[in-house]
């Protein structure tokens, strides 16, 4: 759970995320070891998973995002994960239920690139079958801060 603190302190850091800590306890007004014990509280728990950039693949020549919902044959889940581990243009893969078992967000040059990774996916004995969706327009981008609104706990 977090508090109104919380909150405040991660949403500020998205929007500002090169932000130093002295200038962060400033805007939030509270002192630097404030915000130390917090973040540090926080990523020990996982709520922050990392610091790194956020990096739009159209930028570095992957213009093409496509979603592959992948049927693994029965009891070779493990061993599919270890192959899309190996293709680069696979960004994230999630166990899914429904008809597909995984759902992997794939980074093309090109549509026949995009084919290219379908093909090496598919070479792999454990991946029956794909079913891709290429993303024409982004109508929402990723967000947090809606939900760090809501997840913050009444105080008691």
């Amino acid at each position: 759970m977090l508090d109104a603190l919380d909150s405040r302190l991660l949403t500020t850091m998205r929007a500002h995320p090169r932000i130093g800590l002295t200038e962060l306890a400033r805007l939030l007004g509270v002192a630097r070891g404030t915000v130390q014990a917090r973040l540090d509280k926080l990523t020990a728990r996982g709520v922050i998973s990392d610091f790194g950039p956020t990096i739009a693949t159209e930028q570095i020549g992957y213009p093409i995002l496509a979603f592959a919902s992948l049927q693994i044959a029965q009891g070779r889940l493990t061993e599919a994960v270890q192959w899309l581990t190996d293709v680069p243009e696979i960004l994230e893969v999630y166990g899914t239920s429904g008809q597909a078992d995984l759902l992997c967000r794939v980074a093309a040059r090109s549509t026949p690139h995009l084919q290219e990774i379908i093909a090496r996916i598919l070479a792999s004995p454990a991946i029956q079958r794909t079913d891709t969706t290429i993303a024409l327009s982004t109508q929402i981008p990723f967000r947090i801060e809606p939900l760090l609104k809501a997840a913050v706990t009444p105080p008691a």
